[in-house]
Parts: C-alpha cells; sequence; structure tokens
C-alpha cells in the first residue's frame, strides 16, 4: 500500500506541473466562450476522459507504440512543440469578437463541439508532448517482477484519474472563475496563457532538439 501511494505522488508530482489544468481553463474557456454552460461542461467531462485514456496508453504502451514505428522522444517533443507553439501564435493573435449571446448558443450542436474534444483541447493544449513523454518515461522504468508491476499499473491509473478529475473541475466551472475576475481579467489572462503556450511549445521543442544534436554528436565519436 505504501509504494503504491509513493508510486501515485510520484506521477502526480511529475504530471501536474505539466498538464496544469488550472492554467489551461482559460484557454479552454476562450476556445468555449460561445457554448451554454451544460454543453461546455459536457466537453470538459470528454476532455478529461480523453486526457486519462492518453495518459494511460502513453503509461502502458507508449514505449513500444514508438519502438514500433521507430521514433524517439526527442522527436515526439519536436513534433508536438511546433503543434503546441502552433495554436498559442493563432490564439495570442485571434481578435477579440462581440458576445452575441444566445442566438449563438442555440446553434450549437453537441456534434459539432465533441470534434474538438480530442484535437485540440485533449491534445496538445491540455495533455501535450511533455505529458506523454513523462508518461512514456514513467512506464519505460515499470518494474518486470508480477507483483510491483501491477502496484505501478494501479498507481498510473489512480494517478492519471486524479489528474484527470482535476481537468474536468478546472474546464467545467472555468466560466465561474472568468465571473470572478471580471471580462478584462479574462482577456489579459487570456493573452498571457497564449504567450505562455508559445513559450512552452518552444521549450519542449528545444528540448527535443537538443536531445537530438547531444544523441548526433556522441553518435559522431
Amino acid at each position: 500500500m505504501l509504494e503504491t501511494a509513493k508510486h501515485i505522488l510520484l506521477i502526480l508530482s511529475a504530471l501536474f506541473p505539466i498538464v496544469n489544468p488550472l492554467g489551461g481553463s482559460p484557454v479552454f474557456l476562450a476556445l468555449t466562450r460561445h457554448y451554454p454552460a451544460s454543453a461546455r461542461r459536457a466537453l470538459a467531462r470528454k476532455v478529461a476522459m480523453n486526457s486519462f485514456v492518453l495518459l494511460i496508453a502513453s503509461f502502458l504502451v507508449g514505449t513500444h507504440i514508438l519502438h514500433f514505428f521507430g521514433i524517439s522522444i526527442p522527436v515526439v517533443q519536436v513534433g508536438g512543440g511546433l503543434v503546441v507553439i502552433s495554436n498559442g501564435w493563432a490564439m495570442l493573435k485571434q481578435k477579440e469578437e462581440p458576445d452575441r449571446g444566445r442566438d449563438v448558443q442555440k446553434k450549437v450542436d453537441l456534434e459539432d463541439i465533441f470534434r474538438n474534444a480530442f484535437y485540440p483541447l485533449t491534445l496538445p493544449l491540455t495533455v501535450g508532448p511533455g505529458s506523454v513523454s513523462i508518461a512514456i518515461t514513467l512506464g519505460a522504468n515499470l518494474p518486470r517482477h508480477l507483483g510491483p508491476n501491477l502496484r505501478a499499473i494501479v498507481a498510473a491509473v489512480l494517478g492519471s484519474a486524479i489528474v484527470s478529475a482535476s481537468i474536468y473541475l478546472c474546464y467545467a466551472f472555468a466560466d465561474r472563475m472568468a465571473a470572478v475576475i471580471g471580462e478584462s481579467g479574462m482577456i489579459i489572462t487570456l493573452r498571457l496563457s497564449s504567450f505562455l503556450l508559445v513559450c512552452i511549445g518552444v521549450q519542449i521543442m528545444w528540448n527535443g532538439v537538443s536531445a537530438l544534436v547531444h544523441a548526433f554528436a556522441a553518435g559522431g565519436h
């Protein structure tokens, strides 16, 4: 039991700063600002479920998938970093539109909303290449003996479930946070979040590029 708790704490301490659902909630709200609260919460639930599945899949089989396609984690970081930069830049340049209120909300279709649930809301805006690479790295270090292996898998499931629950809570009630800080505060927060998203993307890409350069340099000696 103690070992499982240690594994859960390790997973949470590694994933929470990268996933950062509280910091991602203004971005989520900006992308869903024309949706009614019920639709936004349904979408938040879908994103949380997608995030849980993606984290677990990365933890358990991510290493095998990358090996099958001959892809290294640095390459995933470079590609994912470019996608994050692209999304952050698009949001940074996005012009503020007047709130068209209920006329827009009446036209919202849940099927149309859910098309964006995986991309870009889950991947890469919520569970990005940094989170995936951490989950894959933790999964690659799984113990090979049956008992410890089962404890590590249980810890991965519980840790991912806690992260996903925090994603749902932060995203589903992002509008309440917006009401507290006001419209101008949300605009400022969105701009800062968009800029930070670009910076995070650059950092993720740089980590991948640095690892590839070091690998190339080491191979040349």
